[in-house]
């Protein structure tokens, strides 16, 4: 009994310290993974190409997509590391120690701050373009961006340290076995994470969003109502407009499929995750995760700059001399 006992340890040779490994049907276990493992993946090749196009092609560095190239990094990561670590996690035992368990968790901590507050500034870039258009080229500059993002980083990394700070000042403390790697955090850290992280940059983009489809329904109004005359000389700025609306529309479908994701997670996690069981903790997580898949396909749907230079990508195109030079817009 004690030999069987010990088969369905983690580390048997220290069998009162040990964790029980996961109790799951191994063919169910390999489908979770080889399924899981292809989206992972595709998340990291998707997102790869969006970083190449942006750094590469020089039409292509706008303030814009320089808050799309941020968020593609934040995403590749996410797909690198956090889907294969929430496999290996729920699926196997966690042998690779208690330190490799802290840096995991940290930078899952990290890469999802970066990518919320990548969706902030997205959304106060569009409203921006479409509710200021005239200040917009000049308050809205790459230099400036360029700092946004890299703040949007800092405070990511910074607030991730206030956020396992526990693990921080021993690793590991959270075990309660040999063979895990869970973080826990009290209800004050907890419900500051509630805030910072999800009800506070939701509001912002709700409002700012609402605020943007209010300007851009008057101005498609305005637009259709003007007469031939002012059309023909008002063509250079009414294209702009209509480049900005669509810009702002696209960027909304992006900002909805990212609420879709986090809500669940956030939403249930006001309740105790006791009261759920582990396989649905780790639906919510994938789909929390989930998200950063679905970025770069939007971009292949809505965005004909993102098929031009995945066509060069994948043909090498861009090993031509003066390729990054071509006209992608």
């Amino acid at each position: 009994m004690k030999t069987q006992d010990s088969a369905d340890l983690c580390y048997p040779q220290i069998h009162n310290y040990s964790c029980k490994k996961p109790s799951s049907i191994w063919t169910d276990v390999v489908l979770v993974q080889i399924t899981l493992s292809l989206i992972s993946l595709i998340t990291v090749a998707l997102n790869l190409l969006v970083i190449i196009s942006v750094s590469l092609f020089r039409q292509l560095h706008t303030p814009t997509n320089f808050l799309l190239l941020s968020l593609a990094v934040s995403d590749l990561l996410v797909g690198f590391l956090s889907m294969p670590g929430e496999i290996y996690r729920h699926t196997t035992c966690w042998f690779l120690g208690d330190t490799i368990c802290f840096l995991y968790n940290y930078l899952c901590v990290v890469t999802t701050s970066a990518s919320v507050g990548d969706m902030v500034l997205i959304s106060i870039d569009r409203y921006m373009a479409i509710c200021d258009p005239l200040h917009y080229q000049t308050r809205v500059t790459e230099r400036r961006v360029k700092v946004c993002v890299c703040l949007c980083w800092l405070c990511s990394v910074v607030y991730s340290i206030v956020f396992i700070k526990d693990d921080l000042i021993k690793t590991g403390w959270n075990n309660s076995c040999y063979g895990e790697c869970v973080t826990v955090v009290d209800v004050i850290t907890a419900t500051f994470d509630l805030v910072i992280i999800f009800i506070a940059p939701v509001t912002i983009i709700i409002v700012l969003y609402v605020r943007v489809f209010v300007v851009a329904m008057s101005q498609a109004r305005a637009m259709r109502s003007q007469v031939t005359a002012i059309k023909m000389q008002l063509s250079v700025t009414t294209t702009a407009n209509k480049s900005e609306l669509k810009a702002a529309r696209t960027l909304g479908v992006l900002v909805l499929v990212f609420l879709l994701c986090f809500c669940p997670y956030y939403c249930l996690s006001l309740a105790a995750e006791d009261s759920f069981s582990s396989s649905t903790m780790f639906t919510l997580y994938y789909l929390f995760y989930f998200n950063s898949s679905l970025n770069p396909m939007i971009y292949a749907l809505f965005y004909p700059w993102f098929r031009k230079t995945v066509k060069l990508i994948v043909t090498l195109k861009i090993l031509k001399p003066g390729s990054f030079e071509a006209q992608i817009l």
